[in-house]
């Protein structure tokens, strides 16, 4: 893919969590060795040019809200996919 150095660190970070599970932006910028910059792997997962295939759904806001989502159907896609996953993980489990 490209992007920038940072965006990939953030997007192979992301690859790495488990459909049905989601991780918070500050919690992305401390596993790539950046806790300050949690503002900016939102940015990235902004910019991700592939949100299926790096699924940057499974980032949400430390207030526990979805935030945005640049893949289809937006923010309210975003929930969809979220709670799809967790009820399928859910169901294999």
């Amino acid at each position: 893919m490209t992007g920038t150095p940072f965006q990939n660190r953030v997007w192979n970070e992301i690859k790495n969590i488990p459909a049905g599970q989601t991780r918070t932006y500050k919690e992305i910028a401390v596993s790539i060795g950046n806790p300050g910059s949690s503002r900016a792997v939102a940015n990235a997962c902004a910019a991700n040019p592939n949100p299926i295939t790096v699924p940057c759904h499974r980032v949400i806001r430390s207030d526990g809200r979805h935030g945005g989502y640049s893949g289809p159907g937006g923010a309210s896609g975003k929930s969809a996919l979220i709670s799809s996953e967790k009820e399928i993980a859910t169901r294999n489990t």
